[in-house]
């Protein structure tokens, strides 16, 4: 029986396509809230237009309308299901703003549609900087000094009364969206026009800024009977002036008095209390390091990145306890989903330190500007978990797959320190990497040559003492594996620390023979530790891992028969939320077989590193010693890598090597079909075309090869994900700056050069089992070829191909599975020039 007795529908307002600002962590929310619904009998509707998600999977919600995210086709679909209640709240900022468009238009009313957990009111309060800003004078909570503004003459008045810079607010957006930071009369006009178009209300909000103030978020609850909660404080390592969404994050907080951290938690409760949310919220709010001094930023009247963040780092799953309170359950009549023991109401402990670190795009758009600033431009992120800030950063740098080894880029090692000093100051992505070379030349100089001491690093970045002197840590022991003989003791330390092999060997110049042996003489492994919610005072139900040096280890191994599932790590461009979909769909297929799942991964916006997805989860960066060290643990019969995009099956060949199962597609069928010179070898010796081309490893080979095919040419390295660093070429101007940016991205690989096909692209998707093979469908782009298939329109079932061409498509298809031995996903794509059908690649995984 339902708590509300008067609902026996409700719909909910999916997020629809990822977007920056606002990604996978939707889905999360989404599926969360979907189960909750159904728990209680409630018939559940959902509306999304996003395929790519658990959410939208037949058996998550009752009935589910992939539709267009408008007021109308909302509109429509209310008239027809007529649910009792809707949820908006786990849709992101487009779920709010629909939801206001529809309380407009009178279609709520209209039809007695309530509005569950966050009512009309909260939401404009919350997201109305006029109605936002008059809320917190009446509770009395301090915020900056500001004007809401929605013509430039509003702005350049303010201007004139409080001075640069100002922070430039839309209202009703995400990501900071159309957002920043104004220093002159040029910017302010720029972005002041920008805000006022991307606001769904014409308005924005100019404050005086606070940069350099330390940046403090709570992820706060409250039900229907006022009881309120801390889920978990977290805190920014950049100080004000760049998004939360594009700053390292730690929990919990690691800086604040403790008399700081419960004024600010009080702050967050009364706004919470203000808004009569029930459900969850995120504060933020700026604190003066030097005075104690504190202002209301933001408040997200909804689930959010940052709830999705906190529900991983917490284990407290708040889009499932925000749904149900949602539907009229208080917090002490539900229980935490992880410990299965302790009550709702039970503010989690945190006996670890958690560090999120975003993942951006410019490996993608290398000439957009890096520079951080109010607009996120991150496109993901990873989760890192362990007993340190250090370690836990270190892992997090392992997850982005950025191929660094550690805190040591190269490139900003070999800077001037003028270039250093203005990477410093430019505040990008790279900013933290900069820090850390500024620390070792305060080192190298004995620690008191400003502007490479401590001091002076905090002056100019205003990122607290406290993190400065764990990065100097870092470094130090850097510096201590450069300059001493490799020990036991230096190992575990450098270990304890978060450095990886490939790292320890890198400074201490040994062999990986030695390294071994000291390490499994001295056995120095990483043991697992329960994320439980409660610092270890009750036991989990639910217990997902995370690694450490120490020396109890918490994870139970069982006698169950196991597969282990390799994750997608975090979204980036080409490798998304699609994957995680495909992990999540394998793991549950594995526990239908009987078999335990066990998955790694370490994106905490994702289905996949849910509570109650798979039976063990350990977050962890998908590194090969990190891999090994879990299937060393636990023992599976084998590995499945195909699930996970580009990032798993780039472990094939360590793991292969060590003598890893791994379970469908074989390594050795992976890399004839990654390895584009030996797989146009088996095109030629099958009959079937492919563009001509060449495998290049320099430059003179790379003009011999224009000599060869003529331009246009398609290069591009092989082993990558999403495209990248694929290109189309008309000159030797274009691929000599092509070589020079490219060429070292194909790590052990070479560049192909292959003849560009004009013609119609053109998918096929697959799924084969050693013997039989099935082609679920082909899929025709609407774009020529030369447009990646992850930017091309795609129709499907295909439309202007004919039967002759499908025939041979099919053949051609099949003819490939059989002689790769491909066992389960493989997608394979084709040029058609109108009289040939051209492989141009295969994909010998989910894709």
């Amino acid at each position: 029986m339902p708590k509300n007795e008067a609902l026996k529908k409700v719909l909910i307002i999916g997020s629809g396509p990822i977007i920056i600002g606002q990604a996978a962590e939707f889905d999360y929310a989404g599926t969360q809230s979907c189960k909750a619904i159904r728990e209680e009998g409630i018939e559940c509707v959902l509306v999304n237009s996003n395929p790519a998600t658990i959410m939208t999977d037949p058996g998550i919600a009752d009935k589910v309308y992939l539709e267009p995210l408008t007021a109308e086709a909302l509109a429509a679909v209310i008239e027809r299901e007529r649910p009792d209640g809707m949820l908006a709240g786990f849709g992101g900022q487009t779920g709010l703003n629909l939801a206001m468009e529809l309380e407009q238009a009178g279609v709520l009313r209209k039809y007695g549609v309530r509005l569950l957990g966050v009512n009309m009111d909260s939401i404009r309060r919350a997201e109305d900087r006029n109605e936002f800003r008059q809320l917190m004078m009446e509770i009395g909570e301090p915020i900056p000094r500001s004007v809401i503004a929605t013509s430039l003459d509003e702005c350049t008045a303010f201007v004139r009364e409080a001075g640069y810079p100002v922070i430039i607010r839309p209202a009703y957006t995400l990501g900071g969206t159309g957002g920043g930071i104004a220093t002159n009369d040029g910017e302010l006009r720029l972005l002041a026009e920008r805000g006022m178009e991307n606001s769904a209300i014409g308005q924005i909000l100019l404050e005086e800024s606070v940069a350099g103030w330390k940046e403090i978020e709570y992820e706060v609850m409250r039900d229907g009977k006022d009881n309120c909660i801390t889920v978990c404080g977290m805190e920014n390592f950049d100080p004000v002036g760049v998004h939360t969404g594009d700053s390292i994050v730690i929990a919990p907080i690691q800086t604040l008095r403790d008399a700081e951290y419960q004024m600010l938690r009080d702050a967050a409760l009364r706004i919470i209390r203000s808004l009569e949310i029930e459900g969850g919220c995120n504060v933020q709010f700026a604190l003066d390091p030097d005075t104690g001094a504190y202002i209301v930023i933001e408040v997200n009247p909804r689930v959010s990145r940052s709830s999705a963040l906190a529900s991983k780092a917490a284990g407290y799953p708040i889009a499932k306890l925000a749904a149900k309170i949602a539907l009229g359950y208080s917090l002490d009549e539900l229980k935490n989903y992880v410990t299965g023991e302790t009550s709702a109401c039970c503010e989690p402990t945190l006996d670890y330190c958690v560090v999120k670190f975003p993942k951006w795009p410019f490996d993608k758009f290398k000439t957009a500007s890096r520079k951080l600033g109010t607009q996120m431009k991150a496109t993901g992120e990873v989760m890192s978990i362990s007993r340190t800030f250090e370690s836990a950063l270190l892992k997090a740098i392992t997850s982005l797959e950025i191929r660094l080894d550690g805190m040591r880029a190269p490139h900003i090692m070999s800077m001037t320190d003028e270039e250093l000093l203005a990477k410093i100051d430019f505040r990008d992505d790279e900013r933290i990497f900069a820090i850390a070379e500024a620390m070792r030349r305060g080192r190298a100089r004995n620690g008191t040559s400003p502007p490479f001491t401590r001091e002076a690093i905090y002056e100019q970045t205003k990122v607290d003492r406290w993190f400065l002197s764990k990065v100097d840590r870092i470094v130090k022991m850097e510096k201590t594996l450069a300059e001493n003989a490799i020990n036991a003791d230096i190992l575990y330390e450098a270990e304890e620390l978060g450095f990886t092999d490939n790292e320890i060997l890198a400074l201490s110049n040994v062999p990986r023979e030695v390294l071994t042996d000291i390490r499994v003489y001295n056995d120095i492994f990483p043991v697992y530790k329960v994320v439980d919610t409660c610092g270890g005072e009750f036991e989990a139900v639910t217990p997902y891992y995370y690694s450490c040096f120490d020396t109890e280890d918490e994870s139970r191994i069982s006698e169950e028969r196991k597969i282990l599932v390799v994750g997608s790590g975090p979204i980036r461009i080409g490798q998304g939320i699609e994957f995680d979909y495909c992990c999540v769909q394998g793991v549950w297929a594995i526990k239908d077989l009987g078999y335990e799942a066990i998955i790694i991964n370490n994106n905490p916006e994702t289905v996949s590193t849910d509570f109650d997805t798979s039976d063990k989860l350990y977050f962890e960066a998908l590194h090969i010693d990190d891999v090994m060290n879990v299937i060393k643990k636990e023992r599976p019969e084998g590995v499945i890598l195909q699930f996970g995009g580009q990032t798993s099956l780039n472990l094939a060949e360590a793991l292969s090597r060590r003598g890893i199962r791994i379970l469908g597609t074989s390594f050795a069928s992976i890399d004839l079909a990654e390895d584009r010179q030996k797989f146009n070898e088996l095109l030629t010796s099958l009959g079937i075309p492919t563009p001509a081309g060449r495998s290049v490893t320099d430059r003179d080979a790379a003009f011999g090869a224009v000599q060869a095919l003529g331009y246009p040419l398609v290069v591009r390295p092989s082993y990558v994900i999403g495209g990248r660093a694929m290109q189309v070429v008309y000159s030797d101007a274009e691929l000599m700056e092509y070589l020079d940016e490219a060429v070292s991205l194909g790590v052990d690989h070479p560049v192909l050069i292959d003849r560009y096909i004009e013609g119609k692209e053109i998918e096929v998707d697959a799924i084969a089992d050693g013997t039989d093979i099935l082609i679920p469908g082909i899929m025709e782009h609407v774009e020529r070829t030369g447009v990646h298939s992850g930017d091309s329109i795609s129709v499907y079932p295909p439309h202007s191909i004919g039967t002759d061409v499908e025939r041979i498509l099919t053949d051609y298809t099949e003819r490939i599975v059989k002689a790769l031995g491909v066992v389960g996903l493989v997608n394979i794509q084709y040029a058609y020039d109108g009289r040939d059908d051209h492989v141009i690649e295969v994909n010998p995984r989910s894709s």
